[in-house]
Order: structure tokens, then sequence, then C-alpha cells
């Protein structure tokens, strides 16, 4: 699994909302959803890389496309 290491979470969401996502609910993960795909991203900050590199590739992205939507 690919690692995507020090990413705050506010950070994530933003890409991922740059990518097409949005909010779906809010808790103590934040869920999103293109309409396909669903992803959800725990509130720590930074996110574990190995966690980050799970959500980026649940989101249909690689690794590098994840780093230039951030």
């Amino acid at each position: 699994m690919p690692r995507i290491p020090g990413v705050n979470h506010l950070d994530a969401v933003r890409a991922l909302e740059k990518a097409g996502f949005r909010i779906a609910r809010q808790g103590k993960h934040v869920v999103m959803t293109n309409g396909q795909r669903i992803v959800t991203i725990p509130r720590n900050n930074p996110v574990n890389a190995f966690t980050m590199g799970g959500i980026a590739r649940d989101a249909g992205l690689t690794p590098r496309e994840f780093r230039k939507l951030l």
C-alpha cells in the first residue's frame, strides 16, 4: 500500500472535494461520497500514512494525483 505521510484531515477533505467528493456526514470520522464511491477520513492530525494511502486508493486516485490535489 502506498504511503502519504503528514496529511491533516482537513487538507485531505479539501483535496477530495477538489476531486469531486462531497461530505455526506460527520462525526468522529468524515464520510465523503462522489455518488459511486464512499471514503471515510478519521479526524486525526496527521492521518496515519498507511491509512491516507488507503483512502486515496479507495477514492480512485494514485498517490501522485492525491498529492497534486493537496
